[in-house]
């Protein structure tokens, strides 16, 4: 007698599969994951990726254990550790926006429109055109009026020849059609302290929000879309005629050809810890907002980001030094 027993194994092994489905979304995390920041331990980035990763670690009943590996705009860290790292969810990198536009201006070993797993987009940047708070300028008008009456006197200071800040004042200026120049410092923090000991008219960066509460430097306007909820006063540079955006951001993502699975349940903590208040406090206290993108919203985002990035960088001719 013949007993076909293929129909039999054919089944067992659909079990088994959807088994292993189930089995394998159930165990992750089943061990520390380790998230790169490529900015120095103590900035603002710093300080929110390691209270996020605390909180998201609650979700995954599993340690999230931050390193920090600085350097190119804080691209290098993460990008390593990717192309080192095993697609399985246990590397992960802080993105900052800056990704997108390093590789237009300097040769690298990676396109951020295909060697990335976007996991979750968290929050943009706020960049204000910062004064001092005694300095001749009361707003943007009286900054730009100044420029054009002489020519190549308005110097700001940059953190970098390519950084969102630099790029900003760089549009700005051929939008408003003056003339400025830049000059470098090493962080926000020197670049804050350059304009208000007069070495310098102005700075665009972010983290403002401490020194104009302690009433040393004036906010002329922010390189957003819409006016802050908790600064209303401050009015937008495109708001105020001068059609110029920054779109900063950073967000969580890993190497490429991460499980799909493993990409939900990574998403799914970290926007739980993203809507925590504490997390909130975080953010405003540098004035940054939640912006949140799933997976695929942040995927497209990032190919968009990457052509306009380009866009601004071939138009304003600017290398990496």
């Amino acid at each position: 007698m013949f007993l076909d027993f293929r129909p039999l194994a054919v089944a067992f092994g659909a079990c088994a599969c959807l088994l292993s489905g189930s089995a394998f979304a159930q165990a992750f995390p089943a061990k520390p994951i380790t998230l790169v920041v490529g900015f120095a331990p103590g900035g603002a980035t710093d300080i929110q990726a390691r209270a996020l990763a605390q909180l998201a670690s609650k979700e995954l009943g599993q340690p999230i254990v931050v390193e920090n590996r600085p350097g190119v705009s804080g691209t290098l860290g993460p990008v390593t550790a990717f192309q080192q790292a095993a697609p399985d969810g246990y590397t992960l990198g802080v993105l900052p926006g800056t990704l997108f536009r390093v590789p237009h201006m300097m040769k690298v070993s990676y396109d951020p429109r295909k060697d990335f797993s976007y996991i979750v987009n968290v929050t943009s940047y706020v960049y204000s055109l910062s004064v001092a708070q005694d300095a001749r300028f009361r707003n943007l008008d009286d900054l730009v009026a100044h420029a054009k009456a002489h020519p190549g006197k308005l110097s700001f200071a940059t953190t970098g020849v390519g950084g969102s800040g630099h790029i900003s004042v760089m549009r700005l200026a051929k939008a408003a059609g003056i003339e400025v120049t830049a000059i470098p410092y090493k962080g926000a923090a020197e670049a804050f302290t350059a304009v208000l000991g007069g070495h310098v008219d102005f700075t665009a960066e972010g983290g403002f929000g401490a020194l104009a509460d302690g009433g040393k430097i004036r906010s002329l306007g922010i390189f957003s879309d819409t006016r802050l909820k908790s600064r209303p006063m401050i009015p937008t540079v495109r708001e105020q005629g001068l059609d110029v955006v920054a779109r900063m951001t950073w967000g969580i993502g890993g190497p490429k050809g991460m499980d799909p699975k493993v990409v939900a349940a990574l998403g799914s903590a970290f926007r739980k810890a993203m809507n925590d208040p504490s997390f909130v406090q975080v953010l405003e206290r540098e004035d940054q907002p939640l912006a949140y993108m799933n997976s695929a919203d942040y995927t497209a985002f990032a190919a968009r980001m990457f052509d306009e990035e380009g866009r601004f960088v071939q138009e304003l001719r600017i290398k990496a030094e």
